[in-house]
């Protein structure tokens, strides 16, 4: 698969994987899970960043639709943090 700049998972066609984070998400408790509204804040944020290849944050590693889950994390970019 083609490397895909600045697309989430569902979009780079990793499904797969995609539907494995949700499941993970899914179990979060609501303590620890970002609210859906700053959830999909998050993402829109995270799609404008040069750092996202095909669902993963070049800054850190992480699939971006589960960092952005946990209501605790923030944007792995200390230079220019999104979120």
């Amino acid at each position: 698969m083609a490397e895909c700049k600045r697309c989430l998972l569902h979009e780079a066609a990793e499904e797969d994987t995609l539907k494995s984070i949700k499941e993970r998400i899914d179990k979060l408790s609501e303590k620890e899970r970002a609210p859906d509204e700053l959830y999909e804040k998050r993402l829109s944020e995270c799609k404008r960043c040069d750092n996202l290849i095909s669902g993963v944050c070049m800054k850190c590693g992480c699939y971006v639709e589960f960092r952005a889950a946990f209501k605790k994390n923030n944007c792995p970019n200390v230079k220019d943090r999104r979120w």
